[in-house]
């Protein structure tokens, strides 16, 4: 892959011609084959620090121009789609099961340019284009994962929780949910916040780039990024510019320690493949 190339066509992409479009092809379709193995990431962590990689997002959006839709068959209740890009265990058999240790139950889609890492569980859930999915996370059941988002190993991702994806605008951060973290059902993570390894994130709780990450212990407030080992529950705090209104925040409540993981420990059982 050359990424030069996507570089280029991409700031030309309003006069790129048919002809032009067929040469990107094997570029975008190449990309699209190292973002579905894992190799190429939307944000890596460098020096311990998070850099986006806008080329990931550059071939996603340069895909709507060289692909033409399709139609996609059903199963197991999901209707019939039609989409410029496929599903990621279309033409994946036992073996191919069996050698990454994924199992997806009924109604999981993943879409092809996603990566699935060994011993992770799709309940019946949503992973779109260039998300990544670390080893032994569980996507719980009506869980979201969105476009680029980064989630960790260990991770569990619990039933209707939304992490959130990110195309537009380029430079825009993706979510990253670091190792080892709990997602609380029916939560929602956007807006590129980061949360750090060992947190848990309680039912309910609605992170975004404004929302206050406020530590009841010491006042710090916190802003697009969770602490590691923070525990996080929905809350609120009074507006100063008017004492009248209570305005909502996440509280840090306290950080993790035993009796915490022992709530929020993975079962190995449900991630095991039996051949």
């Amino acid at each position: 892959m050359d990424s030069s190339i996507i570089q280029n066509a991409f700031e030309q992409r309003s006069t790129l011609s048919a002809s032009d479009l067929a040469e990107l092809r094997p570029e975008i379709d190449q990309a699209l084959s190292l973002m579905d193995k894992g190799v190429l990431r939307s944000a890596d962590i460098k020096d311990g620090t998070w850099v986006v990689n806008a080329l990931v997002k550059q071939v996603i959006l340069l895909n709507f121009l060289v692909t033409q839709s399709k139609v996609m068959e059903g199963s197991f209740g999901i209707s019939r789609a039609f989409d410029k890009f496929s599903l990621k265990f279309d033409s994946w058999t036992a073996e191919d099961f069996l050698k990454f240790q994924i199992r997806v139950v009924p109604g999981a889609v993943v879409r092809y340019g996603a990566y699935i890492a060994s011993g992770v569980v799709l309940m019946p859930c949503f992973v779109n284009v260039g998300a990544s999915i670390g080893e032994k996370t569980m996507i719980d059941t009506w869980a979201t994962v969105g476009s680029c988002a980064q989630v960790g190993s260990g991770c569990h991702i619990s039933g209707g929780a939304g992490i959130g994806g990110v195309l537009e605008p380029l430079n825009a951060s993706p979510v990253i949910i670091e190792d080892n973290v709990f997602v609380g059902a029916r939560s929602e993570v956007a807006e590129g916040v980061i949360v750090r390894q060992g947190a848990v994130i309680g039912m309910g709780v609605f992170l975004s780039a404004s929302t206050p990450i406020i530590d009841r212990a010491s006042g710090r407030v916190f802003y697009g990024e969770v602490p590691e080992n923070a525990v996080v529950i929905s809350g609120s705090r009074v507006d100063p510019a008017n004492p009248a209104i209570s305005i909502y925040a996440a509280v840090i409540v306290k950080y993790a320690d035993q009796k915490t993981r022992g709530k929020t420990a993975l079962n190995d059982l449900v991630r095991g493949i039996l051949d």
